[in-house]
């Protein structure tokens, strides 16, 4: 029997099993990053990356201290990640199933690899807003109330410093820019060709710019960020200059300024307000001067329906956080507000893209 509402038009079976299949996926899908921490924390992929990149269930139990009694469960969970793409799966001649890594999987293999984003965003700090997002869309704005569903919940910003003592969070910022370093430097390196000096503002302990300076000796790089994260930052090799300041002041000169995950964390006059100082601080366009961007810019990548959810979920997850995910059109009208004259997106990881910004 078709079920019906009032005032809707009758669905039939068919309608009905899909959308009580869609509506479960939904209601379910908190589980895949649940799981996917518990393989992470286990150990899992390493475990089939030191068996050649292919193992039972057997051998991945006894490599990560799985009960020989959980085994059942174990293989509840590898079969879940499996069907979802995290894992391969091939049956061998006496019926054994030995799970393969993937190229998905891969990438929360090794010390440098992306496991400590899965357990920061997979993880109680980042999961628990969530449950008080009805709160937050109910609150009014007022000098005194929370910025963000986060600051809700946790009482403090996602930036408060007091989160520096969050190595998880560190350490996952850090692999993802290794990452996204390696992604621009192997196959987009003509952002910088042409460059002989570069400042990377809130660039940190300078991992990208060291990389910049190393793939490109010719190019003086510097770091410019906030003076306790400089006094925290590395003893200075040569390769790279660290500066003290404030992007709503003033930035160093240099032919580009390098913005990298900056301004998703700021509203958009903020993200004028540094445009303009990153302006004052460039040549013109036809002396080579610009202003390189690694951000997300919803809708510019290869578009098919799991790379536009992952592109949604990322843009409500900055929500929750007192971020902010934008589409082409809103870059562009900061860019022009900004006093910018043109720009250019390139797609480096998906969504990912460098956007190279031009006076």
């Amino acid at each position: 029997m078709a079920l019906v509402h009032e005032n809707e038009e009758v669905r039939s079976h068919e309608d009905m099993v899909g959308a009580f299949a869609l509506l479960y996926h939904h209601l379910f899908s908190f589980i895949k990053p649940m799981a996917l921490k518990c393989v992470v924390d286990l150990g899992i992929p390493d475990a089939i990356h030191r068996r050649g990149c292919a193992a039972t269930v057997s051998c991945i139990a006894a490599d990560t201290g799985v009960h020989a009694t959980r085994i059942p469960d174990l293989r509840c969970l590898m079969k879940l990640l499996t069907t979802s793409g995290l894992f391969g799966a091939a049956t061998t001649a006496d019926g054994e199933v030995v799970y393969t890594l993937t190229a998905a999987s891969s990438l929360v293999v090794g010390p440098r690899g992306l496991s400590n984003i899965v357990r920061f965003v997979a993880g109680p700090v980042s999961v628990t807003p969530f449950l008080d997002m009805p709160a937050w869309l109910r609150t009014a704005p007022a000098p005194d109330a929370p910025k963000s569903p986060f600051e809700l919940t946790h009482g403090r910003s996602r930036w408060d410093p007091a989160n520096a003592d969050d190595d998880t969070m560190n350490d996952a910022a850090f692999a993802e820019s290794q990452l996204l370093i390696e992604a621009v430097l192997s196959d987009h390196g003509d952002v910088f060709r042409g460059l002989t000096s570069l400042v990377d503002v809130g660039g940190g302990h300078g991992s990208f710019a060291k990389a910049v300076a190393t793939a490109f000796p010719n190019i003086k790089c510097a770091v410019m960020d906030l003076p306790h994260v400089v006094a925290d930052a590395p003893i200075a090799d040569g390769s790279v200059q660290f500066v003290a300041g404030n992007m709503f002041e003033s930035i160093p000169p240099a032919d580009a300024v390098l913005l990298k995950y900056v301004l998703h964390c700021w509203g958009e006059d903020d993200c004028v307000k540094i445009l303009r100082r990153c302006k004052d601080a460039i040549p013109a366009r036809d002396a080579g001067g610009k202003v390189i961007i690694t951000e997300m810019v919803l809708g510019s990548g290869p578009r098919d329906r799991n790379v536009a959810e992952t592109e949604e979920m990322h843009s409500l997850f900055l929500t929750c956080i007192s971020g902010v995910g934008r589409e082409e059109h809103e870059w562009k009208k900061i860019f022009s507000d900004a006093g910018f004259s043109d720009y250019k997106i390139t797609p480096v990881m998906g969504p990912i893209s460098v956007i190279e910004v031009y006076p």
